[in-house]
């Protein structure tokens, strides 16, 4: 009769353990200091349970023991990044917005983070969560870490430069997803700007610098209001390229 030794068993479910608490470290929602540290962690225990009778085994303890720790947080690291990028667009185009709007000099506590966020950035942000289980991203990333373990077994991971490349060239297109989220209210902020500034010089006795930060307020307010109905196509797009790049990357890794 086989003998299941204490230490391989330890060693099999801390293998599956570290990606899929790193995942919930870092994805979206799943990661957020606004839910409480007992549920993540006892969802953290429950998929780790699910995916450990079903996930290939190391064969023993490993020699390299840091190597297979590190490789394998590091790879729900690379998983939760591909998707949490997508909502850190989102709080850079409120942060962009808000600036551009005056709402840079209205703070308020994050949900997500624990600190001072400017308050579009907030609105962003949590819009986009919501948005993220609406649209069930939730399930897709659970599948994908269940699946990860059968392409990339515990311990396989092979490290490259190209995966570096990889997550920079993600990291730089944060900015342009928020460029093209914030864009419309940010033009149409511009357009009051340069107008105030013709009115300026055509009537200086005009207070333009005390008309000019509730009409932007009000105008930023009303074409992000009209934009939000087009943010749930957007963001489905992003998200399934934000999948797409974690399966790169697995590729990368294999």
């Amino acid at each position: 009769m086989e003998v299941l030794h204490l230490e391989t068993l330890v060693w099999a479910v801390a293998s599956v353990g570290l990606r899929v608490s790193a995942v919930f470290m870092f994805a979206p929602f799943f990661g957020s200091q606004a839910l409480p540290v007992e549920s993540k962690a006892a969802l953290t225990v429950a998929v780790t349970a699910l995916l450990y009778p079903v996930t290939p085994g190391i064969g023993g303890i490993p020699a390299d023991w840091l190597r297979l720790v590190l490789g394998e947080f590091a790879i729900g690291l690379l998983l939760g990044l591909a998707l949490q990028f997508i909502v850190e667009a989102a709080q850079t185009a409120g942060q962009l917005l808000g600036f551009q709007a005056g709402y840079s000099l209205v703070t308020l506590l994050d949900p997500q983070t624990q600190a001072d966020a400017p308050v579009l950035a907030s609105l962003n942000q949590t819009v986009a969560v919501l948005i993220f289980l609406q649209l069930n991203v939730h399930h897709w990333l659970l599948r994908g870490l269940a699946a990860s373990f059968s392409y990339l077994h515990p311990g396989a991971a092979v490290w490259r430069g190209e995966i570096g490349a990889a997550l920079l060239h993600a990291c730089g297109g944060i900015w342009l997803a928020a460029l093209q989220m914030a864009a419309p209210a940010v033009v149409a902020t511009i357009l009051v700007d340069i107008a105030l500034g013709f009115l300026a010089k055509a009537s200086p006795q005009m207070p333009v610098l005390f008309l000019g930060l509730p009409i932007k307020t009000v105008l930023s307010l009303s074409v992000l209001t009209g934009t939000l109905a087009l943010w749930p196509e957007f963001f489905e797009q992003r998200f399934r390229a934000g999948v797409s790049l974690g399966e790169r990357l697995l590729h990368l890794a294999s």
